[in-house]
């Protein structure tokens, strides 16, 4: 019986360090500026799931570069200027659409002016991986 309670108290523990570790590691895999607001299995193809946010980015923040694993489409609400390096600074203007493909990298800018960019996005992605993967350049 001991040898029991021994099995089930480790296969607890550990079943709880994984599910930490998983939720840590979505944490530090996603922006903190964004507002996750459902989540959905997608019908017809259980290893994918549709998320559905919202993002506010200030002026001065900087949204890394970065992919998904999956099809992020994204609708520009409140639209702001914002500066790519090496490209200068550019208009991402309210009422603008942008899809950005699997495996692309994109972002890598920083919003500059006055306005907030507030954006709403539906990513379609892998259920297994992380929403984002930050990259380097």
């Amino acid at each position: 019986m001991a040898n029991i309670l021994r099995s089930l108290a480790l296969g607890g523990s550990l079943f709880l360090a994984g599910v930490a570790t998983a939720v840590t590691a979505q944490k530090y895999s996603d922006s903190h500026l964004r507002q996750e607001q459902q989540r959905a299995v997608l019908s017809g193809a259980e290893h994918m799931e549709v998320i559905v946010s919202v993002a506010e980015y200030p002026p001065g923040e900087f949204m890394g570069r970065h992919i998904h694993h999956g099809l992020e489409a994204a609708y520009i609400i409140d639209g702001a200027e914002v500066e790519i390096p090496g490209k200068g600074t550019i208009s991402l203007p309210t009422g603008k659409a942008v899809l950005n493909l699997r495996d692309v990298p994109h972002g890598g800018m920083k919003v500059t002016g006055e306005q907030t960019l507030r954006l709403f996005t539906v990513h379609i992605v892998d259920r297994d991986k992380p929403l984002y993967d930050f990259i380097e350049k």
